[in-house]
């Protein structure tokens, strides 16, 4: 997977470009200070993934992710959290907290190495159908899967596709997130951002602006947190 480093501080790309050096499967393409010094190889490379600070003399991180292919996959680097939302404005992979920890920067490779090999793999049009009370029927890698509500976790959205999180594993399905939560029991899946829908059933915890499923943990947008906060203690 060929990846670029744009972000304008020092110690920042020096930690990244160490971290890079453990992770075989990137290949590491450039290193630059801004926006504008790395439209060359972005025009003349294939860059499948791009570390991306949020706050740089310039544009802006976010407002330059809005520009790019969707095929390029985008972990943002910041040192404010309260940024970290408006990444998954732009379907972003993940976002990255400065000082960035290993272990943190691994697992964010790790998602994103997941979604370009589940994308990749994907080569036809997804479909949800009708299929009963408590399932429906999921159209992804060729085949008809019946999948149980119950088992659904979280679904994301990511570009032209959602990533249907289940207990055993993932399938990944071409269409957008405002379309499949039209194809599923709002009283059992909620939206919580821009870019996820939760089974509210499998919820452990709730944080300011986070939903923890066990481990996991999903951004909980500004503009939706009135209304879910609503259903959750509802349902609670």
């Amino acid at each position: 997977m060929n990846c670029i480093i744009i972000d304008d501080e020092p110690i920042a790309r020096q930690g990244m470009l160490k971290f890079i050096g453990k992770i075989p499967e990137l290949i590491l393409k450039g290193v630059f200070k801004n926006v504008h010094d790395a439209k060359g190889i972005l025009d003349t490379h294939q860059i499948n993934l791009i570390f991306l600070d949020i706050q740089m003399p310039g544009i802006n991180g976010v407002e330059f992710a809005k520009t790019l292919s969707k095929n390029t996959l985008v972990i943002f680097t910041t040192a404010h959290i309260q940024y970290a939302l408006d990444s998954y404005e732009v379907d972003a992979i993940d976002y990255l907290v400065k000082p960035i920890r290993e272990e943190r920067f691994f697992k964010a490779v790790h998602k994103a190495l997941e979604y370009s090999y589940l994308l990749s793999d994907s080569n036809e049009k997804g479909q949800y159908k009708t299929s009963g009370e408590n399932s429906i029927l999921i159209r992804a890698d060729r085949r008809d899967y019946k999948i149980l509500y119950g088992d659904i976790l979280y679904i994301e959205g990511m570009k032209d596709y959602v990533i249907i999180n289940l207990g055993s594993g993932k399938l990944i399905t071409a269409m957008n997130l405002k379309t499949a939560h039209s194809k599923i029991p709002e009283d059992i899946f909620v939206r919580i951002s821009k870019s996820y829908i939760v089974n509210i059933s499998h919820i452990t915890a709730v944080a300011n602006h986070t939903i923890f499923i066990n481990d996991i943990e999903l951004p909980l947008g500004t503009s939706y947190r009135k209304y879910f906060m609503e259903i959750y203690k509802g349902k609670s």
